[in-house]
């Protein structure tokens, strides 16, 4: 933004004036009575009253014969006052570089050395950071973006923030690959943003269990967490290990279920839905309620409203007796 001579964006004394802009963005009325004034070598001052910002950005100053008069600065000097700064400013920009380049020239024969190795793994830490070198990555994204979304209170609060970022990948071609649990399907708002987002440029798909998030952009980087609070993620370049995460994905894509069908809800043949056969699975492997609602990325409320279901299905009274049916009835060996 170019500044007038006594330093303000505004005025000479830094005040809004009653034309608060800048010169870039000078009003008609301004420019109308700039150019009238340049043509008639002077303006009344009265006839500027609509556009105060001429005086407030000195391109008029008043006629030392007589005040009454208006007389423009000439365009050149006006632009040669407003470039000088900006100038010495690049001026300074270029020499600081210099100074950078010249500072780290000699640790650049060392870092191409360690190359392969140390720069391979980025320990990213606190969300800031964290959320820098993603939206970096997203920028720089041409091909293809997959993630991985499991469900919890963390990324369910995150989540419009999320999908709102694949947008403009979106825009500029970038093919996007989601995955989330099964319980997406009771969150609404994502069901209404995937409706939106569809028509072959982007794809979500649930499963019923998901470990951990996983963010790949173009095969060249992936992102994952290090700690469960999520305040610390690791970015990795290795060719090799990116390789793998890829073929974890695909491996869990190939077993997920488009986000626009109901299926891992629907009941089958024998009266029991896919994810409750997930629930049915965990509970022979014997885990309490709490741990499979979050393997699953639900609440314990519902899990709990699932067994009652799959006891109901395989008629157990008891908790004890419905681990027992499960493994009797020979369900879990079923493809679903």
């Amino acid at each position: 933004m170019f500044r007038t001579l006594g330093g303000g964006d505004l005025g000479t004394n830094g005040a809004k004036g009653t034309h608060p802009h800048s010169i870039t963005e000078l009003c008609e009325e301004g420019s109308r009575l700039y150019t009238t004034a340049l043509r008639a070598g002077r303006i009344a001052r009265v006839d500027t009253e609509p556009a105060p910002c001429l005086v407030e950005l000195a391109l008029l100053h008043p006629d030392p014969d007589d005040p009454t008069w208006l007389r423009p600065i000439p365009p050149a000097v006006a632009l040669a006052q407003r470039l000088h700064p900006i100038e010495r400013e690049i001026t300074e920009r270029r020499r600081r570089s210099v100074q950078l380049a010249d500072a780290f020239e000699p640790f650049m024969a060392l870092g191409m050395q360690t190359a392969s190795t140390s720069d391979s793994i980025t320990v990213l830490e606190g969300g800031e950071r964290i959320n820098a070198a993603l939206n970096l990555a997203t920028t720089q994204c041409r091909s293809e973006l997959l993630t991985v979304q499991p469900s919890d209170r963390v990324s369910e609060s995150s989540l419009l923030r999320s999908l709102e970022r694949d947008k403009p990948l979106i825009e500029r071609g970038v093919k996007v690959r989601s995955l989330y649990q099964h319980t997406a399907r009771y969150n609404p708002e994502k069901l209404s943003y995937v409706a939106r987002l569809s028509e072959g440029k982007v794809e979500y798909r649930t499963i019923d269990e998901l470990v951990e998030r996983l963010i790949i952009c173009d095969e060249a980087v992936a992102f994952i967490p290090a700690r469960d609070d999520q305040q610390v993620a690791l970015e990795l370049r290795h060719p090799g290990i990116v390789r793998y995460l890829i073929k974890v994905f695909e491996y869990l894509w190939d077993r997920a279920v488009p986000m626009s069908t109901g299926a891992p809800y629907e009941a089958a043949s024998d009266g029991i839905s896919e994810i409750q056969h997930s629930i049915a699975k965990l509970l022979v492997e014997g885990h309490v309620d709490e741990a499979i609602a979050r393997r699953l990325g639900m609440n314990v409320r519902t899990c709990r409203a699932h067994i009652a279901k799959l006891a109901t299905a395989l008629g157990s009274g008891s908790r004890a007796q419905l681990g027992y049916l499960i493994a009797q009835s020979g369900i879990l060996k079923q493809e679903h």
